[in-house]
């Protein structure tokens, strides 16, 4: 057996950042923004049901506007804060990530087609995917278009 590793390239000693797998602060921060998303979207979804067989407007909004969310917090924490540690794991991992739902999207994905509604889960599916894509897309340009508008 080869007593060094076997790739040069490749070091199968632990790195020492690696031996805790968590940081009790960042699983905390996690945890209290989880709540907070998970419990707006509770609030939105029951401010604004969904009928039987009816177009899931509430979950595609909260996808969306989480997506578009996600964006601008994205570009800022990789271009303006930098030094912020827990902002993004309490606001992208723990309130966007308990506010958007990709798990209600496939259920009512496959409640719609089961409830012969396969036209409007079709819709709903491609809506919620291009208007998420597009969210994405329009906040991450504008975000940093305003970044650079700002520091001009």
């Amino acid at each position: 057996m080869p007593r060094g590793p076997v790739d040069s390239d490749v070091d199968l000693r632990v790195d020492g950042r690696a031996q805790r797998a968590y940081d009790p602060v960042i699983l905390g921060a996690i945890a209290a923004g989880g709540a907070i998303g998970a419990a707006a979207r509770y609030l939105v979804g029951l401010g604004w049901p969904t009928p039987p067989g009816g177009f899931p407007v509430s979950t595609l909004v909260i996808n969306v506007v989480g997506c578009g969310l996600i964006g601008i917090l994205m570009v800022l924490v990789t271009d303006v804060l930098t030094r912020q540690r827990l902002l993004r794991p309490f606001l992208g991992t723990g309130v966007l990530g308990g506010f958007t739902t990709f798990s209600t999207y496939a259920v009512d994905i496959q409640q719609l087609v089961t409830g012969r509604h396969a036209g409007i889960a079709l819709l709903y599916l491609a809506t919620t995917v291009l208007g998420a894509l597009l969210a994405v897309r329009a906040t991450v340009s504008a975000t940093r278009a305003l970044i650079t508008w700002r520091t001009r």
